[in-house]
């Protein structure tokens, strides 16, 4: 039972670190927040991410390409360009890496207004805090592991931000239901996202990218929704007027 609940504290936890600052904030400018709250959410991210950690910087520039060229052999990835789930994850990889790397030309466009702090990349996204994430998990495991079975989560854990993306950049594009007729193949994978905090309504995100509630019908409610609008409460982000967007770069993110 702890390993169950330790698990899926991390599964929702760096899931929701990727889809509001990662994803919402990052990728597509939903809203703003002051650098020092950013800061925060950089370092909140390594801790729920862990040995998964995703530079925002990166993520974000690959996904706004993700939006910009979606289902085309320039989309970061694309199941209509990849064999098989493996195949894009790799593909996803390579693309990760050479934005992290800077040894794939970007056009500019596509950074603008990004979170960026080169430093707490540099030092957490190398490999060595990664190892020693892998290393607690393991130990956990070796303390609180009540069945074999239970060690099959540990490679999802290791590997869980990846897995996230997989889940959304795969399926909802192969899956599910629209609710809107896009000319791509993006779909709605979920008619209730228990298990992706709003992510895989993925069809309406597709329609309204920079919206901060994902969920569109009765239905579909977004966990991430009333956490923004409470954070817009309290002072820790802020939401743009009419339906602007922070992001910038003129893309269709």
């Amino acid at each position: 039972m702890i390993v169950l609940i330790f698990f899926f504290t991390i599964w929702y936890t760096s899931l929701f670190c990727q889809t509001f600052f990662h994803h919402r904030y990052g990728a597509h400018g939903a809203f703003s927040m002051s650098k020092g709250w950013e800061k925060f959410f950089f370092i909140l991210s390594f801790i729920t991410q862990g040995s998964s950690y995703l530079s925002p910087r990166a993520y974000a520039i690959m996904h706004r390409m993700h939006h910009a060229y979606t289902d085309t052999e320039d989309d970061p990835h694309s199941p209509a360009y990849s064999k098989n789930l493996m195949d894009m994850m790799m593909q996803t990889y390579r693309s990760y890496v050479g934005i992290l790397d800077n040894t794939t030309p970007i056009d500019p466009k596509f950074t603008k207004n990004v979170p960026d702090w080169p430093a707490f990349d540099r030092i957490f996204g190398s490999m060595i805090p990664r190892i020693i994430m892998v290393a607690l998990y393991v130990a956990f495991f070796v303390k609180f592991a009540t069945s074999p079975w239970q060690y099959l989560l540990l490679p999802i854990l290791i590997v869980m931000s990846p897995v996230h993306g997989a889940i959304v950049n795969w399926y909802a594009h192969k899956y599910g239901y629209k609710n809107h007729e896009m000319k791509n193949t993006s779909s709605n994978l979920l008619p209730v996202d228990f298990l992706m905090l709003g992510e895989s309504y993925h069809n309406n995100h597709h329609k309204n990218p920079s919206s901060i509630n994902f969920g569109q019908k009765w239905h579909e409610f977004d966990p991430i929704y009333p956490i923004i609008r409470f954070f817009a409460v309290v002072g820790i982000v802020k939401l743009p007027k009419d339906g602007a967007s922070y992001a910038g770069g003129g893309g269709t993110w």
